[in-house]
């Protein structure tokens, strides 16, 4: 289900809420009209940079969590 931001053109409240493609529009929690604008979201990140990889691992290995290596990867001491 998608995360919604909408703002009810009656009373301006902004509310989020989470949408079925099936269900009707939803209504204004403030003053329950629903006539609503959806609101453009933030984008979310890539999550799978190299640069959080890294970050990931290295703390990961640190704690001494190694279940994200491979056994190549695993230097023993």
């Amino acid at each position: 289900m998608p995360y919604y931001t909408f703002r009810c053109t009656g009373c301006g409240t902004e509310f989020e809420t989470l949408v079925r493609s099936s269900d009707a529009s939803p209504a204004c929690p403030q003053c329950g009209s629903q006539a609503l604008e959806r609101q453009m979201g933030a984008t979310a990140p890539a999550a799978k940079t190299p640069g959080v990889v890294s970050q990931a691992r290295a703390r990961a290995a640190r704690e001494g969590h190694f279940s994200n290596y491979a056994r190549s990867e695993i230097k023993r001491k």
